[in-house]
């Protein structure tokens, strides 16, 4: 689906004008609602787990290699697995056509992230001396890109049979006129107030592995807005929980 196009100059993003006095978004969602959620799994026979998600119009793909022997000393840990990730964006992802490089502060940044989070989610443990590869690609863009990635990477690592401690799921908030709306799309990102990433474990309560906030939040926002943030990875993971059943129940039918 197309992109809608930015607001003209002078516009005024992440407004009143954005939710209708039904209390509906532009496209139709309620402030406390994800975008819909699908996903593809065991796409790619060269890779040992693979998925393809799309959040709204957000579409991302993820391969995991691994465990395999680490090829370099210094992935090769004594008593764990280390964690690799790449993260990419294709030149056509967004309407500008603009080609991000490798060195990009914010791939860097969140390739940095990636690691982080699935160094702590992973049972590295179980596989020493040996690397987890995760390679991530956003293919098109519409706001969420990086809590998307995130959704997808876990459901790749499901798919290579990698044990994890369990799901992790992210979503990202924005505070639209003092109010947190889920899972903003593109539109929604442009805006000049706060938005906040969280990746959780929801099983675990909400166990917060990644937290990224941008702009300043007041401080009598900032508890509705995590605890929102929060609501929409525990969404995010009862959609992906019954894609994984769904995906796991069609490869024992296929046998």
């Amino acid at each position: 689906a197309a992109r809608r196009p930015p607001p003209a100059a002078g516009s005024r993003p992440m407004s009143k004008e954005y939710v209708s006095p039904q209390d509906l978004r532009i496209d139709g969602r309620r402030p406390g609602e994800i975008r819909l959620v699908q996903c593809k799994m065991g796409l790619f026979s060269h890779a040992d787990g693979s998925a393809m998600l799309e959040q709204g119009n957000t579409k991302i793909m993820a391969s995991v290699y691994g465990p395999r022997e680490a090829k370099l000393k210094a992935h090769a840990l004594h008593d764990r697995a280390s964690v690799t990730c790449q993260f990419s964006i294709t030149s056509f992802a967004t309407s500008e056509r603009k080609k991000v490089s490798k060195g990009d502060r914010r791939i860097k940044e969140r390739e940095t992230a990636l690691q982080k989070i699935y160094q702590q989610s992973i049972l590295t443990n179980l596989y020493p001396r040996s690397q987890i590869s995760i390679f991530v690609q956003v293919t098109q863009s519409d706001g969420g890109d990086f809590a998307a990635a995130i959704n997808a990477c876990t459901l790749a690592l499901i798919d290579a049979g990698i044990p994890m401690q369990d799901f992790v799921t992210a979503c990202t908030v924005g505070l639209l006129d003092g109010k947190p709306v889920l899972d903003i799309n593109y539109t929604e990102t442009l805006g000049s107030g706060p938005k906040l990433t969280v990746a959780v474990v929801p099983s675990k309560k909400g166990e917060i592995l990644f937290m990224d906030m941008k702009n300043k939040v007041p401080l009598q926002h900032l508890e509705a807005f995590t605890n929102a943030a929060i609501d929409g990875c525990v969404q995010v993971y009862e959609n992906l929980k019954r894609m994984v059943k769904g995906h796991a129940h069609s490869l024992l039918a296929a046998r």
